[in-house]
């Protein structure tokens, strides 16, 4: 791999998306970070992805509008369906139609254009909660669809999309991004956080991120309303 080989790298702003940012810088990636105004009810995100890509030394960031607000179904776009904050059985109410689909589409059609041939993303099998698009399934599953769809697949430039967390547990996740120098007071990981970014502590997300600090045995940074 070229010293400077560019990948894309989805940010959401949150705990995962910056520790594989940090992965992907530490192989020697140019990294462009990719984020979406989504009509996501905690927003304070898109600015805690802004911080970490700039602290963490990406090429560019580019923010991408999309109305998934428009259809709904999920509580994190429908405000009239509430952010559970007791654990739930199945495929929590959180869970976004379709979300990584599309997210790794749009990161797809930037790789093209860019010249890259690597795309990172954060999902995670072990402390997932309950997402289909979370699986290791769907990734093999689309980057042989990104092989079969794009020019670059269709002209031998084999499109690789890299979960690097896909089988660890969020206390190795933290201690990986601590040990490459991720400053996690700058990620917001929280469903319902408030504009400024403080974390209701309740929600599904709000537990897993604490459970993870704990089981990495550090402070948890994390600033709660």
């Amino acid at each position: 791999m070229s010293a400077r080989a560019k990948a894309v790298v989805l940010v959401s702003g949150g705990l995962d998306s910056t520790t594989v940012l940090a992965m992907a810088r530490a192989r020697g990636f140019a990294c462009y970070t990719l984020s979406f105004d989504y009509g996501q009810r905690h927003r304070a995100e898109l600015a805690a992805a802004e911080r970490v890509s700039a602290a963490l030394g990406d090429v560019e960031h580019k923010v991408v509008t999309l109305n998934l607000d428009s259809i709904g179904g999920s509580a994190l776009t429908d405000l009239s369906i509430a952010v559970p904050e007791q654990e739930t059985e199945g495929i929590p109410v959180t869970y976004v139609p379709a979300r990584n689909t599309v997210f790794l589409s749009i990161a797809l059609g930037w790789a093209e254009v860019l010249g890259a041939q690597d795309i990172f993303i954060g999902v995670n099998a072990v402390d997932y909660s309950g997402y289909p698009d979370c699986r290791p399934q769907f990734i093999d599953a689309f980057e042989a669809m990104a092989n079969l769809a794009t020019r670059e697949g269709v002209e031998g430039r084999k499109i690789s999309v890299h979960a690097p967390l896909i089988d660890l547990g969020k206390g190795e996740i933290i201690r990986a991004g601590l040990e490459l120098g991720v400053d996690y007071a700058l990620t917001v990981s929280c469903y319902q956080a408030t504009a400024t970014g403080l974390a209701c502590g309740r929600c599904d997300s709000c537990r897993l991120r604490r459970a993870g600090f704990e089981q990495a045995g550090v402070a948890d940074p994390t600033r709660y309303v």
